[in-house]
């Protein structure tokens, strides 16, 4: 018969990719790990990792006894919450998109821990996404629209991007006229087989043979880029602060960003509180999300 415990520790495994991943988060050492993970193992009958210097591997069974762990993990989360949904309090990890967890959530936090000063906010702001399905988070704001029918999702927002350069850059290398005219320009964009969201693939939208001088996988990277005088490239609006806009006549685009979190979270109160207030931050910010 196996232990809970040890099913806890091997969900713990899976999902850092390796045994001192697990150990940090877990708060053991990991030679703790490794045994309870081949206690589970000897258990089960089954091998569940595979094991290299790159870290841990799933095999087949490890994927389905993950899977079935997370499903036990929700669960116990709420037994967890039972008489407790109406407490506004507790922490909530939100995965966000770098640009906007930088430029307008964290700007924000510090009004909403006045307003509610028991709920804890640990802010994952970065390229890439970290996932509510997988528990690695509580809630994420993404580019793209999930899919998975274990989450709750709704749209957050729309906002616009546009081509913005330094304006010592412009007055030493002129300025385009035409998207055409950006091929003879230093583009700024992200490295192509580090994109993570379709939705990113600005350049190649305006002109599929734009290729970026300067790339940076992250979003903020590139707005510095662009502000030092490295180039020409599309930055959302809210981050375009001191900068020239470029073609303002040919470029404006549009994304939105959507909130989603598990189902078996999605309506305790300290995250429903979360999102009432992030949907009225939207609504106070408008004028900087979509300006145009």
């Amino acid at each position: 018969m196996y232990d809970w415990d040890d099913l806890k520790v091997f969900v713990a495994a899976a999902r850092a990719g390796s045994q001192t991943g697990a150990a940090r988060r877990l708060g053991i050492d990991a030679a703790t790990v490794g045994r309870r993970v081949a206690r589970l193992e000897s258990s089960l009958r089954s091998t569940l990792f595979i094991r290299s210097a790159q870290g841990l591997e799933l095999t087949a069974s490890g994927a389905r006894l993950f899977e079935i762990g997370l499903n036990a993990e929700a669960a116990m989360a709420a037994v967890a919450q039972v008489g407790e949904s109406d407490v506004v309090g507790g922490t909530v990890r939100i995965s966000v998109a770098e640009g906007f967890g930088t430029a307008v959530l964290a700007p924000a936090l510090p009004a909403f821990h006045r307003l509610r000063p028991n709920v804890r906010i640990e802010l994952a702001a970065h390229a890439g996404f970290l996932s509510p399905t997988r528990r690695e988070v509580d809630m994420a704001i993404t580019l793209d629209t999930p899919t998975d029918p274990r989450l709750f999702i709704e749209p957050l927002t729309d906002y616009q991007l546009a081509l913005y350069a330094a304006p010592d850059y412009l007055k030493r290398a002129g300025t385009p006229e035409q998207i055409a005219d950006l091929h003879r320009f230093d583009l700024v964009g992200y490295v192509d087989d580090l994109i993570f969201a379709a939705a990113l693939k600005y350049l190649e939208e305006l002109d599929p043979d734009l290729r970026p001088t300067l790339s940076s996988s992250s979003i903020r990277a590139q707005q510095q880029i662009i502000t030092a005088g490295g180039g020409v490239g599309v930055l959302p609006c809210f981050m375009a602060e001191g900068l020239t806009r470029v073609l303002d006549d040919q470029v404006l685009l549009t994304r939105r960003f959507w909130m989603s979190a598990h189902r078996e979270l999605s309506n305790t109160a300290r995250l429903k509180t979360l999102r009432d207030w992030m949907k009225g931050l939207v609504v106070e910010q408008r004028r900087l999300l979509s300006p145009y």
